[in-house]
């Protein structure tokens, strides 16, 4: 622990401890939780434009799909490249498939490159927990195939390795 920082652990009348440094907050408080709200799952950039002051302009209809408002944070997880960025969406033409990253993020995204699109919200702990984000899943024009709740990652066999 640093100096001059401390941990304290509380117990409140049954509720279970909670180690916080340089505060007192009782679980299930008003303690602001970050949660995954809204995903645009493997979308196709369009256009990258390396000129343009920055940002990523999103078709109109995919913003209200998600649930994205213009101006809003996003992340941009390239998954063909492996790069993840943080801007803000712009509105593009609806119906259009827009996708274009704009300004130095340009350079970690090009056309045809498949990303995904999120964002991220505070909830209390009591909204977290009814929270279920909405996944938007485009095809490779970037048209909407479904909205509906995240799915989990496929069920893998748990494989037991040995030493040699």
């Amino acid at each position: 622990m640093n100096a001059g920082v401390s941990a304290a652990t509380f117990a409140i009348s049954g509720v279970h401890p909670v180690v916080v440094r340089g505060a007192t907050w009782e679980q299930g408080s008003k303690v602001m939780r970050q949660m995954f709200r809204s995903k645009i799952h493997r979308a196709t950039i369009t256009h990258a434009d390396l000129e343009y002051e920055g940002s990523v302009t999103i078709d109109e209809g995919l913003l209200e799909a998600a649930g994205i408002l213009e101006f809003e944070a996003v992340h941009v997880w390239n998954v063909t490249r492996g790069s993840r960025l943080q801007t803000y969406a712009i509105k593009g033409p609806r119906g259009s498939g827009v996708i274009c990253v704009n300004g130095a993020a340009a350079h970690l995204n090009k056309p045809q490159d498949v990303v995904i699109i999120a964002t991220f919200g505070e909830m209390t702990e009591q909204e977290a927990r009814a929270h279920v984000p909405t996944v938007v899943r485009v095809d490779s024009e970037n048209r909407v195939v479904s909205v509906a709740a995240e799915r989990p990652g496929p069920q893998m066999p748990l494989q037991v390795v040995q030493d040699a």
